[in-house]
């Protein structure tokens, strides 16, 4: 077991520890014989029922191709506001493209970053299709090659990258809950729906957030940091735990998804980011077929009384609606939903309610 992962883990012999660190874990554990490959799945699923994230190393994807993908995503925020604007995330009407700071709404506040977002393109569905939330199914912007030469081929390198990886991910928490290494995968249905951000973070104003605090919607993120740090992770006491940032390392953490379909035994861990200075990071939210079943899995009933034991893992909620924001709920008290698109639907009417409205204004919640 690596010295990171004992260290941040052992004075928690019990379901009520408390973090005060984010464990480190080797996917070389992974690469072993059956024995070490069941042993390393306990200690990753270990990590994520304790504290939601763990930073991951020996991961395999090449420092070239960070290296690479990071040049490009430095070198598409450099350029002037009217040509990052031919991808504004208003012309479409799938929710991906280029956003000015300020544009995107967490718990009903601005987050001060800008960003672009894509997902896994798939052929999109008539604009009228009910349930409404088919129609995040679509193409991605870019920008003409002539603009940015190679950005397309370095980000779509990237994100395929991020989603092998997750792929792998998924199988080695399916072994550590005692379930086939491929059940996650079958679940996922035949359209998965990735999705990344592309994100630059001005320094944080005084007593606001780069992004404020909240949980993903997805199965995990994968998370690269791009060496400036400002990612807190919130504990049971209310402390903010600050993630270190690492050339050689991704931030794994647990998305919603994950905690439907495990019954809270993986609950999703509540972030933000706040940075006093410029940072740039880029967020890959592994996700299913936006028709995907989050209904809880057939698990040993030791994972439930596990749940039972812990006062955190029984309380854990899920990102409230945006009515629900409205009428002064908790942004964090909200309740399960059977489907991911309802979910990711949810999340585009919470985060985006004027574009929501702009684009369909047949499905928007009122304000």
């Amino acid at each position: 077991m690596p010295a990171g992962y004992l260290a941040a883990m052992a004075s928690a012999p019990s379901d009520e520890e408390i973090f005060t660190a984010i464990p480190t874990v080797s996917l070389a554990g992974w690469r072993g014989n059956l024995e070490e490959r069941r042993a390393f799945a306990t200690e990753v699923v270990d990590a994520c029922h304790h504290v939601g994230f763990f930073l991951l190393v020996d991961h395999g994807v090449s420092a070239d191709l960070i290296d690479r993908y990071f040049t490009a995503l430095q070198a598409f925020f450099a350029l002037p506001e009217q040509t990052k604007a031919l991808i504004a995330k208003s012309h479409s009407p799938h929710f991906r493209g280029w956003e000015a700071i300020g544009a995107e709404l967490t718990n009903n506040r601005v987050d001060y970053r800008e960003q672009i977002d894509l997902s896994s393109e798939h052929p999109a569905r008539p604009a009228a299709v009910t349930p409404a939330y088919l129609r995040l199914d679509g193409p991605n912007q870019w920008l003409p090659e002539d603009v940015l030469p190679g950005f397309r081929t370095v980000v779509t390198d990237y994100f395929n990258a991020m989603a092998a990886l997750a792929e792998e991910l998924m199988g080695v928490i399916a072994v550590g809950l005692g379930l086939d290494q491929d059940t996650f995968a079958r679940r996922f249905g035949e359209r998965p729906l990735g999705f990344m951000k592309l994100i630059s973070y001005p320094p944080t104003p005084e007593g606001e957030a780069g992004v404020n605090g909240h949980h993903d919607a997805g199965f995990l993120t994968l998370l690269m940091q791009h060496g400036v740090g400002g990612l807190q992770v919130e504990n049971d006491r209310g402390e903010w735990i600050k993630v270190p940032p690492r050339g050689d390392a991704f931030v794994v953490n647990l998305g919603e998804m994950l905690q439907s379909m495990t019954g809270n035994y993986l609950v999703a861990t509540n972030h933000r980011v706040i940075s006093p200075d410029q940072r740039y990071s880029s967020a890959y939210f592994h996700g299913p077929d936006l028709r995907a079943s989050l209904e809880p899995l057939d698990l040993d009933p030791e994972f439930a009384e596990a749940v039972h034991r812990s006062p955190r893992h029984r309380s854990a909620g899920f990102m409230a609606r945006r009515d629900q924001l409205l009428d002064g709920s908790d942004g964090l008290s909200g309740a399960a939903v059977p489907v991911f698109g309802e979910q990711m639907w949810n999340y585009y009417i919470r985060s985006y309610p004027d574009l929501v409205r702009a684009h369909y204004p047949d499905a928007a919640s009122p304000d």
